[in-house]
């Protein structure tokens, strides 16, 4: 079997950069990452990666960074992670400045050349855990994925970075869960007489959302599932909308329910069971179970014919077609006054209810079933 590699950042991602200077050159600025060491020691007792570290100490041996100053605190890192049972395979420093344009100094790679055209090792299935935009760029340039400890993707300035990075993420716990059980991302592209649909989620996303269904009132709803599920989320939906809105709500919700249902996979490690919200003058609340049985119970009456371009009676049809799809039980209540209130009520109850839900747990990684399965 080939060899998987995690190529590893420092500082910034092992330990805290320090501000100023970013020089780590005294005990005193030296702060381990939260949560890193819990993490490493998981990833590295269940999983096959080999670990590099690969770091930029800019003029290290320069009286601009002298390397008494170095090596005291660097050799204290290695020797804390040791003690965690955290080691690495290899390390690699290059102590160039920028302006050097070095063949060794990341994004480049040539202090990795070992790695690159060798056949023991599986650079495509490996990762670079990083920072900053160059450590997407060294994955890039390695045939690597990238995972870039940010909370978003916004520092990187193209779509061809932007499609390398696997995770953006500040928490180890995150990195770990991606590592050792996988993306939660599904994809559904639904054609028929009536409507043209795609849809895609990644259910350990950062709520990004890119909704289209030609119904503006209905693009919101949709967007507030990912907004405030942490799910990215796009839909593209050509409908017949010259006929009426019928079919494109009620195939838009059998896309993303099959979509969800694709997404969770085993269901391993997920809470399972989710639930609910106030908003102004309504209360919402949104039970549900990806118990593998599908069943909608609904509490919520609406008044109005329509509101946006939505009719409100195709409501009751969405969560039903949604329930349908993505083998769940949905148990949804609304009270209140104010009808925009109350769905978008409960379209929010919906979103953190599959964010509590969807959320899993590797320490204690079983199908959330006395049966073993869903």
């Amino acid at each position: 079997m080939k060899k998987k590699v995690l190529f590893i950042d420092r500082d910034g991602t092992l330990v805290i950069e320090p501000p100023v200077d970013y020089q780590l050159d005294s005990f005193e600025k030296l702060e381990f990452y939260p949560k890193v060491f819990r993490n490493l020691h998981f990833i590295r007792t269940r999983l096959d990666f080999e670990f590099v570290m690969v770091t930029n100490q800019d003029g290290l041996g320069t009286d601009s960074f002298p390397e008494d100053t170095f090596w005291p605190v660097h050799n204290l890192v290695l020797k804390t992670f040791a003690g965690e049972g955290i080691t690495f395979d290899d390390i690699c420093i290059d102590r160039s400045f920028p302006e050097d344009h070095a063949p060794t100094r990341k994004p480049r790679t040539g202090m990795l050349t070992r790695y690159i055209h060798n056949e023991e090792y599986d650079l495509a299935g490996s990762f670079v855990i990083g920072d900053r935009a160059t450590d997407v760029e060294l994955a890039r340039n390695l045939g690597c994925r990238a995972i870039l400890l940010q909370p978003d993707t916004s520092l990187l300035e193209n779509e061809e970075l932007r499609n390398t990075c696997a995770l953006a993420t500040t928490d180890w716990d995150r990195i770990a869960e991606f590592l050792f059980a996988g993306e939660r991302i599904a994809e559904v592209k639904r054609t028929t007489k009536e409507t043209d649909i795609h849809v895609r989620v990644n259910l350990d996303g950062n709520g990004t959302c890119d909704i289209s269904t030609g119904l503006g009132f209905f693009d919101h709803m949709l967007e507030q599932i990912g907004k405030h599920g942490g799910i990215d989320l796009t839909i593209q939906v050509k409908g017949d909308l010259y006929v009426d809105e019928h079919h494109t709500i009620e195939d838009t919700a059998i896309a993303l329910g099959e979509c969800l249902y694709q997404a969770l996979g085993s269901k391993r490690g997920i809470e399972r069971y989710g639930y609910c919200l106030p908003m102004d003058d309504c209360l919402c609340q949104v039970a549900l179970d990806f118990g593998g049985r599908a069943w909608l119970v609904w509490n919520a009456s609406f008044h109005r014919e329509k509101i946006g371009e939505m009719p409100t009676e195709m409501f009751l049809h969405f969560f039903k077609s949604l329930s349908d799809a993505a083998r769940m039980n949905l148990n949804i209540r609304a009270e209140g006054e104010n009808e925009h209130h109350k769905i978008e009520g409960i379209f929010k109850a919906l979103a953190r209810s599959l964010k509590m839900a969807i959320r899993r747990d590797i320490y204690h990684y079983e199908v959330p079933s006395s049966k073993g399965s869903l």
